[in-house]
């Protein structure tokens, strides 16, 4: 058998090479046909049926709603946009400063989810809404902020408004947790 050279990869040749095929390959992941898009519709801004924030992370997809008293209500909706009754969803979320956070919990009531703390003092709140569709299901987390100035083109507030002039902004970011 004949000596074979000795080849050296360095670490960065290694690191570019598999930057490179990551690159090729991750396209193709979000695909239609995908466990997460496997639904056939529209992920424009819409407004939920109670004016507040539509979450198109999770499926069925979930309105965000800042109610007066600054609790937060979620409520799960159908294909069409209606209210549904809840199933086995838990969530949780954590907002306000990292200092001093302010963790929720929900409880049932009537077709929504209510919390049972009102949000932090501010207009703008750093949030991590962690929501389980059912027990031994990942979780999905979605971070965003909301922002409760009032819009100056719609009557709504500004983390639930649909306007135009909003849709320059960043989508939340939201992965799922085992």
């Amino acid at each position: 058998m004949k000596n074979l050279p000795n080849i050296r990869i360095s670490r960065r040749s290694a690191f570019l090479a598999g930057l490179c095929l990551c690159t090729f390959i991750q396209p193709g992941w979000a695909e239609k046909g995908d466990k997460k898009h496997d639904h056939d519709h529209d992920h424009a801004k819409m407004a939920g049926p109670n004016g507040g924030r539509v979450l198109h992370e999770v499926h069925p997809h979930a309105e965000l709603l800042v109610t007066k008293d600054r609790k937060l209500q979620l409520t799960f909706l159908t294909e069409k946009g209606k209210a549904t009754a809840p199933r086995e969803q838990t969530m949780t979320v954590i907002c306000g400063k990292r200092t001093s956070p302010t963790r929720m919990r929900f409880a049932r009531k009537g077709n929504s989810f209510l919390s049972d703390k009102a949000l932090p003092k501010g207009l703008r709140i750093p949030t991590v809404i962690q929501i389980k569709m059912a027990p031994g299901k990942k979780s999905t987390i979605i971070r965003l902020n909301l922002n409760l100035d009032n819009c100056p083109d719609c009557d709504s507030l500004e983390y639930a408004c649909v306007c135009e002039h909003h849709e320059h902004e960043e989508k939340p970011a939201a992965r799922s947790k085992k």
